[in-house]
């Protein structure tokens, strides 16, 4: 049998492919590892107020509406109570505007528009409850000034201050 150049090369080609094919199992091979990860969401609320505009008072009831927008972590309880105001003698059950030239003008706000649930600043007696969101949650104001005043002419105001507690 004579082996011929040709027949070298025809019995090299044959090796080369049978090597290439027959790669080891091990360039197969997978390692794994796991990674942690977390994070925590802590509760924060805000809140903001906006004004009630009476308007003109003619000694007969004046009823005008208001908000205060709370937003709160989704799942965050809160409680919204409103002070007495800085007028002088003021409750949270009978407020009282204040005019610059002296004289008061009594008025209240509620918590429902039936305006039977005085809006005050006890919690668990005259405050209101939600639970956040996480959106933005509008709350309406409802005031009144009750009739049969008899105020000195003038611009009345008063402020009061809206509590967040969660």
């Amino acid at each position: 049998m004579f082996v011929t150049k040709k027949n070298r090369f025809i019995a090299a080609c044959v090796a080369a492919a049978t090597l290439t094919c027959a790669a080891p199992a091990s360039f197969a091979a997978t390692a794994s590892a796991s990674l942690t990860i977390s994070a925590s969401v802590v509760a924060s609320c805000t809140v903001v107020g906006s004004s009630i505009a009476f308007g003109a008072y003619t000694q007969a009831v004046v009823n005008q509406t208001g908000s205060i927008t709370v937003q709160c972590t989704n799942g965050t309880a809160y409680n919204v109570g409103l002070d007495a105001g800085t007028g002088t003698g003021a409750t949270v059950s009978n407020r009282k505007m204040s005019a610059s030239g002296g004289g008061t003008l009594n008025y209240a706000l509620y918590r429902d528009s039936a305006r039977s649930s005085n809006w005050g600043s006890t919690i668990g007696t005259d405050t209101l409850t939600g639970t956040g969101s996480g959106l933005a949650q509008t709350l309406t104001v409802y005031g009144q000034i009750p009739a049969a005043q008899t105020p000195l002419a003038g611009s009345y105001s008063d402020t009061v201050t809206v509590t967040l507690t969660y």
